[in-house]
């Protein structure tokens, strides 16, 4: 999928920007989904697991078995994946795109802490500068959510759910990758979500089939797309950058979502989600600036 090795800055963060760009079309395609939220996240896991495993059966079984010692961090990575997406997910019921994205994309405060509590790596000025630029642009983005109604802030609240078990995702991921080969980590990461987001589902008592085929094509699409794309670039990313800056990075992904609700769903665009959008830029830019790229 990815190869290893020596890697150009320029290759990097152009491979980075188109995930994201990958990735903000997920709102979307959830938003258009006609089903309840758990049964989005299952088969968009489940899919994507079952899309990996021939290649990773064909390819990297060793490289699977070599993780042994590493199963602990890797469930521990995939229930924290897990438990992202259900929030995150579920937030869309109740709040719109823009704040529900805003919030799940404070991670990188929380990963800015983890890291130098628990990886031991301290982030640059630049970098902190960069994550606190952003999230003041998050803040103005989700701005008019704050305001609305109680249900709206529940959502705010399973989005904020969805950032601190995003940011556990970044840290473990950082953890391994630099000994992990990126196929079989993310198949079994993917898998275990996959697992615990099925048994969500069926706990929920929603049906896991009879849905649209129009429904079925999101949920394939989210699978190839925001996840084997989106999701895989940002584990095979975390080999060459710190989870700080992986994580600042994802939060020019509320830009394009909220540009993609304009147009596609008539989500209001506002002045100070244009002005928020350009100061997340600004931070993006700050903080990848002077990152060190590990090879």
């Amino acid at each position: 999928m990815f190869q290893h090795g020596e890697i150009s800055r320029a290759r990097l963060y152009s491979t980075l920007i188109f995930a994201l760009v990958v990735m903000s079309f997920a709102s979307i395609m959830i938003k258009l989904a006609d089903a309840p939220a758990q049964i989005i996240a299952a088969w968009r896991l489940c899919l994507a697991t079952l899309l990996l495993t021939p290649w990773v059966m064909w390819r990297s079984r060793p490289q699977l078995r070599a993780l042994r010692p590493n199963w602990p961090w890797v469930l521990l990575s995939g229930v924290m994946l897990a438990i992202h997406f259900a929030t995150w997910i579920w937030s869309l019921s109740f709040t719109s795109v823009a704040s529900s994205m805003v919030l799940v994309t404070t991670n990188p405060l929380f990963v800015g802490l983890g890291s130098y509590f628990f990886l031991k790596e301290k982030p640059s000025r630049a970098l902190m500068s960069g994550i606190g630029i952003s999230i003041l642009g998050g803040i103005l983005i989700g701005y008019n959510d704050f305001q609305v109604s109680g249900m709206a802030l529940f959502g705010d609240f399973l989005a904020l759910m969805g950032a601190l078990t995003a940011s556990a995702y970044f840290l473990i991921g950082r953890r391994l990758r630099g000994k992990t080969e990126l196929g079989p980590y993310i198949f079994l990461v993917y898998g275990v979500s996959a697992i615990i987001l099925l048994i969500i589902a069926l706990i929920s008592g929603d049906p896991l089939i009879g849905y649209s085929t129009e429904t079925y094509l999101l949920f394939f699409l989210l699978a190839i797309g925001p996840q084997l794309i989106g999701h895989s670039t940002l584990n095979w990313s975390l080999k060459y950058l710190s989870a700080g800056a992986v994580a600042v990075a994802t939060l020019s992904e509320p830009i394009g979502s909220s540009i993609f609700a304009y147009f596609i769903l008539g989500e209001p665009l506002t002045l100070t989600t244009i002005i928020g959008g350009g100061l997340i830029l600004i931070g993006v830019y700050f903080a990848l600036r002077h990152e060190a790229i590990k090879t």
